[in-house]
């Protein structure tokens, strides 16, 4: 159970540098988002099964679909709008 907790905290330290750092912005909405997905289980296995459903549901769903709204809303998504054309 150690083990699995440890590769789960590198995994968010790496996932934090990876949204910090990269430049393109789908990238690091889609790094958010697995990096809410695996605090959700962090969350379970503390034995907190409640913050564990608000995390995936606010930090991986709502949080990361607003994102993706937004982006489309300033143009950041290429090849969306191209398709309806």
């Amino acid at each position: 159970m150690i083990a699995l907790e440890l590769v789960l905290l590198v995994f968010l330290f790496f996932c934090a540098l990876t949204a910090i750092l990269t430049k393109h912005l789908v990238a690091a909405v889609i790094t958010f988002m697995s990096y809410s997905s695996v605090m959700a289980i962090l969350w379970l296995l503390l034995e907190s099964p409640d913050l564990a459903i608000t995390e995936a549901a606010v930090g991986a769903g709502v949080t990361t679909l607003l994102f993706f709204l937004a982006l489309r809303r300033i143009n950041a998504l290429k090849g969306v709008d191209e398709d309806d054309d």
